[in-house]
């Protein structure tokens, strides 16, 4: 193994997934006839599944793996409306009255969780706290300043203020205050107690392979078919695009440690404008944990992702009294090009088919607005944020940013398909592309010695993955879908395992 892989910090695992039980419930019955069914088990589905069943709705949960266990469990739970800076570009490319429908969504998002977790007396060490976008640097105190007037136009609770609870000076910060934060596994695993039974399901281990638009539609995984009137697609990254939404989202990896300090940890929730750090506190059986991450990057671009664990650790030590790394875990978010998600019918044609993605590591009120949004369209209200959201909007403002991520996924295409290394070259515990007489391979060597061969284009649409050292998985650098070291799916939009190739254990294919 690599001498880098055995300095990462902390377990390798979300704090969130440490600190509840697992799920066990069935795999999908096949044959079954529900008024909605829910294509992923975060916190977009399972909060939708919430509304639409207190709606008289029959709903069915369908997840690939575990509920709770996929994006969701590996954010960093801020329940807020100041997302970084966001309100003064929304006014220059969205005008006032938009910008205002985003900062209300979010707001009135918090207040829905909020009241659920009043409404179903749910422990999830939900508190109230301010949030701060904060800064160092001079230069970047006229886009604070900015910030803090769009979002007073928009009558959003902000200040801008040049004290904070952290325990170094800042140049200045913008402050929204109550604002909220809470374990997102507790509230999810509560909110999915409870949706079960009357016509309601949730299914675990079920993939879905297609959905087949109609009246009704059908809804097809690897445990048979299911008919639904309506079908939400919230599995993060639609599934099953291949067209519509590849070129307008972009995947977006970061990095979390779980530190315990020496010192009392400070409250609120905490971010830099280029969110190259982010911070916040959570309450644990063994005291208060400061959540502090970062180091983001284009999935399947991080180059040596060991080293952003590591310079987020060196980042807090030097800030805070560290005295240990308790966890450490990634996370993958999808951004849109212009910023707000992608929320509605999935296409202009769609009557039956919706669709919630992007939400730009905003996901706890995104998402929640999200489900608020999707519950209306399904019954039959109007919603004041549904234009906003709409996937199907046509912003020109927006068209740089999708000839340039165009332009990105088609130099992967080419460049990521020059090998990097020879079988001999791979050290225990590394992967790497490489060539060989039959081909290029993407080739892992585990800590035995053991050699694992597999196709390298990825099964969504073949762009060469490529390997994350600290997560020890193949990433596809176009689309954001990972794989473990076997080849298994083990995040989308990909549903298709890489090929495995035969080889023997000096890399050579037999």
């Amino acid at each position: 193994m690599p001498d880098t892989y055995q300095a990462l910090p902390g377990q390798p695992t979300s704090l969130w997934l440490a600190t509840t039980p697992t799920t066990d419930l069935p795999t999908l019955q096949a044959g079954l006839t529900v008024d909605v069914a829910i294509v992923g088990g975060g916190i977009a589905g399972l909060t939708a599944a919430t509304l639409l069943k207190a709606q008289g709705k029959r709903v069915a949960v369908l997840e690939a793996d575990r509920i709770v266990e996929g994006v969701t469990g590996y954010t960093t739970a801020k329940v807020t409306s100041l997302h970084t800076l966001i309100y003064d570009y929304l006014i220059d490319h969205f005008g006032e009255e938009k910008a205002r429908a985003y900062g209300n969504a979010n707001q009135t998002a918090i207040e829905l969780i909020a009241s659920l977790v009043k409404d179903k007396a749910i422990d999830c060490d939900f508190i109230r706290t301010e949030a701060y976008t904060y800064t160092d640097a001079e230069s970047d105190l006229d886009k604070i300043r900015a910030e803090v007037k769009a979002a007073l136009k928009l009558d959003l609770p902000a200040a801008f203020v040049q004290e904070t609870p952290l325990p170094f000076p800042v140049k200045g910060a913008i402050r929204f205050s109550n604002q909220a934060q809470f374990h997102p596994r507790k509230y999810l695993l509560a909110l999915a107690r409870d949706i079960p039974g009357d016509g309601c399901y949730i299914f675990e281990r079920t993939t879905v392979t297609d959905v087949a638009e109609g009246d009704p539609c059908v809804v097809t995984t690897e445990h048979g078919k299911l008919s639904a009137h309506a079908v939400i697609i919230a599995s993060h990254y639609p599934f099953n695009d291949k067209t519509l939404f590849a070129p307008r989202l972009t995947p977006h990896r970061s990095y979390v440690l779980a530190v315990q300090l020496n010192e009392p940890v400070m409250r609120g929730m905490f971010i830099t404008p280029d969110s190259a750090h982010t911070m916040r506190s959570q309450p644990t059986a063994e005291g208060d944990l400061l959540l502090v991450g970062g180091e983001g990057h284009k999935a399947g671009q991080g180059g040596d992702t060991v080293a952003r664990y590591q310079r987020i650790e060196a980042w807090a030590r030097e800030n805070f009294k560290v005295q240990t790394v308790k966890y450490r875990w990634s996370t993958q978010d999808n951004g849109t090009l212009d910023r707000v998600p992608y929320v509605g019918r999935y296409t202009p044609i769609s009557h039956n088919v919706y669709v919630a993605t992007g939400f730009g590591g905003w996901g706890m009120t995104n998402s929640t607005a999200a489900a608020m949004i999707l519950c209306d369209l399904i019954v039959g209200r109007e919603n004041p944020w549904a234009e906003l959201y709409d996937p199907n909007r046509v912003n020109l403002t927006s068209v740089p940013e999708l000839v340039k991520q165009g332009v990105d996924v088609a130099k992967h295409f080419v460049v990521d398909r020059l090998p990097e290394a020879t079988p001999a070259e791979l050290e225990p515990g590394d992967g790497k592309i490489v060539r060989t007489d039959a081909g290029d391979f993407a080739m892992y060597k585990a800590e035995d010695g053991a050699i694992t061969a597999l196709s390298p284009a990825c099964t969504h649409m073949g762009c060469f993955v490529q390997w994350n050292p600290a997560e020890k998985s193949w990433d596809c650098p176009c689309h954001g879908s990972r794989f473990a070291t076997d080849g298994r799916v083990i995040q989308g939009p990909a549903i298709k395992d890489l090929e495995q190739i035969d080889v023997n254990q000096q890399g050579v294919v037999e």
